[in-house]
C-alpha cells in the first residue's frame, strides 16, 4: 500500500509550533583487543550513540546557485525544474510527454514506513521530513561563459526542440555571473569560451563571490543559499606543506594570491566565510586539508566528490555485490565515450586523471573488507578509458567488463554497457 503522508507518534520525537525534535538512537558494534588469561583476543560488544535532530517545520525559500551555471547540467537542471513548475508537455517522435521529477531521490522514490495489518506501507521519501519543493528554487549561479541560460540549453542539445522552444522565454533572460577562471587547473580547450571571468587576485576573487552571494540572496528574497560546483572537472591539486595542508597555511597562500589555489577551493572558501553550504559535484580535489580543518572550525557544511551517477554508481553497486556474495573481481575494465564540453575538458591527460582516480577508488573499501579474497595490498586491475567522441553530444556510452575468480579458480565474467 502507498499513502501520501503520515505523523510520527513516539516518546522520542516531539512536534512544536515551529520544529520537530527527535532522538536517533544508533545501534552498532566497536571491537577492544585485550589480553584475557595471558592472551589477545578481539572482543566485540555493543555500542549506542545517541543523535538529537531538530528540523524546522517552515520550509524556507531556497537559492541554489550553480558553478557553471550555463553548462549541460546548469541549463538542464533549470530548464527541467521550469518545466515542472509551469506543468509544461511537449511532444517527442513517441509521444506527449509530461514534465516529472523521475531520477530524483526525494522526488521520486518511497521508502517503507511500517506495515498495516500484515501489508507493507510505502510513502514518499518527500514526505519524511518537510522539504523544499523544486519547483520553488529560485536559481543563479557563475559561468566563464557570459552565454544565457536559453542558448545554452540549445548548445547543450539535451531538450527536445518542442520543449527547448518552451522553455526560451523564461531563461533567455537568465545570464551567469562572471566565474573564476584558471588555465592552469582545466583543459586548454576551455579557453576560447573564457569571456566571463572576474579579474584580480586570488583574493579579490573570493571577496567578489561572497560579494556575489549576499546580492543574490538579498534580490532573489531567499531565506537561505546553498552553492553546487558543476563545472569542469579540475585537475588535482598538489598538496604542500605549508601552502594547503592547515588552515593558517591556506589563508596565508590566498594572500599571497599563491598559484595551487583551485578555483573551485576559492568558491568553497568564500561559502565557508558566509556559512553557506558548499557541494562538489565533480571529482577533484577541492577540499584540501585546510580548507577542511576552517570548514570544521566555523561549522559550516562542505561535501561532495563527484555525482558519481551513471558508470561509478554501477560499479560500486556490482562490486558490493560480487564481494559480499565471496566472488572475486579481479579485472575490472572501464570504457566511456561522449561528446559534450565535460568529455571535451576530460580530453586533457591532468583533468582525466581526476576522472580516473574518482572512478577507481570506489571499490577500494569493498576490497580491503574481505581479507579472505584478497591479500594485504592486493587489489583488482582496474583500467579506465575516457574518450571524446564530439557526434554523440551529450550522450554518455558506458561499457564494463568484470572478470572475477570463483570456486577451484574458475572464471565469471560480466559485461555491462550504459548508453546515457
Amino acid at each position: 500500500m502507498f499513502i501520501e503522508k503520515f505523523k510520527v507518534e513516539s516518546p522520542n520525537v516531539k512536534y512544536t509550533e515551529d520544529e520537530i525534535h527527535s532522538v536517533y538512537n544508533y545501534e552498532t558494534t566497536e571491537l577492544v583487543h585485550e589480553n584475557k588469561n595471558g592472551s589477545y583476543q578481539w572482543t566485540v560488544k555493543p555500542k549506542t550513540v545517541q543523535y538529537e535532530f531538530k528540523t524546522d517545520i517552515h520550509v524556507p525559500k531556497l537559492g541554489v546557485m550553480l558553478v557553471g551555471w550555463g553548462g549541460n547540467n546548469g541549463s538542464t537542471l533549470t530548464g527541467g525544474v521550469i518545466a515542472n513548475r509551469e506543468g509544461i508537455s511537449w511532444a517527442t517522435k513517441d509521444k506527449v510527454q509530461q514534465a516529472n521529477y523521475f531520477g530524483s531521490l526525494t522526488q521520486a522514490s518511497s521508502i517503507r514506513v511500517g506495515s498495516f495489518n500484515g501489508e507493507e506501507i510505502y510513502a514518499p521519501f518527500k514526505s519524511l521530513l518537510p522539504m523544499v519543493n523544486p519547483d520553488d528554487i529560485v536559481f543563479g549561479g557563475w559561468d566563464i561563459s557570459d552565454m544565457n541560460l536559453a542558448d545554452a540549453m540549445a548548445r547543450a542539445k539535451v531538450f527536445d526542440i518542442d520543449l527547448q522552444k518552451q522553455l526560451r522565454p523564461y531563461m533567455e533572460s537568465m545570464v551567469p555571473l562572471p566565474g573564476i577562471y584558471d588555465p592552469d587547473f582545466i583543459a586548454a580547450n576551455q579557453g576560447s569560451r573564457a569571456n566571463n571571468v572576474i579579474k584580480g587576485t586570488k583574493k579579490e576573487q573570493v571577496q567578489q563571490i561572497i560579494k556575489d552571494m549576499r546580492e543574490f540572496k538579498e534580490k532573489s528574497k531567499v531565506d537561505r543559499v546553498v552553492v553546487l560546483w558543476t563545472a569542469n572537472t579540475e585537475r588535482y591539486s598538489n598538496i604542500v606543506v605549508g601552502l594547503n595542508d592547515t588552515m593558517e597555511n591556506l589563508l596565508a597562500a590566498v594572500e599571497k594570491d599563491e598559484s595551487e589555489i583551485s578555483p573551485s577551493t576559492l568558491y568553497a572558501l568564500a561559502c565557508i566565510y558566509e556559512n553557506i553550504p558548499f557541494i562538489n559535484g565533480s571529482p577533484q580535489n577541492t577540499f584540501v586539508p585546510g580548507l577542511v580543518d576552517l570548514a570544521i572550525k566555523r561549522n559550516s557544511l562542505i561535501g561532495g566528490d563527484d555525482f558519481k551517477s551513471g558508470q561509478t554508481k554501477m560499479k560500486s553497486v556490482l562490486v558490493d555485490f560480487l564481494v559480499g556474495a565471496g566472488i572475486k573481481p579481479t579485472s575490472i575494465v572501464s570504457y566511456n565515450h561522449l561528446g559534450n564540453n565535460d568529455g571535451m575538458n576530460l580530453s586533457a591527460p591532468q583533468t582525466f586523471r581526476s576522472k580516473e582516480i574518482s572512478k577507481s577508488n570506489v571499490v577500494d573499501d569493498m576490497v580491503s573488507s574481505n581479507g579472505i579474497l584478497y591479500e594485504p595490498g592486493e587489489h583488482p586491475d582496474h583500467v579506465v578509458v575516457i574518450k571524446y567522441v564530439p557526434y554523440v553530444g551529450d550522450s554518455k556510452r558506458a561499457m564494463d567488463e568484470y572478470t572475477s575468480e570463483i570456486f577451484h579458480g574458475w572464471e565469471k565474467h560480466y559485461s555491462a554497457a550504459q548508453h546515457l
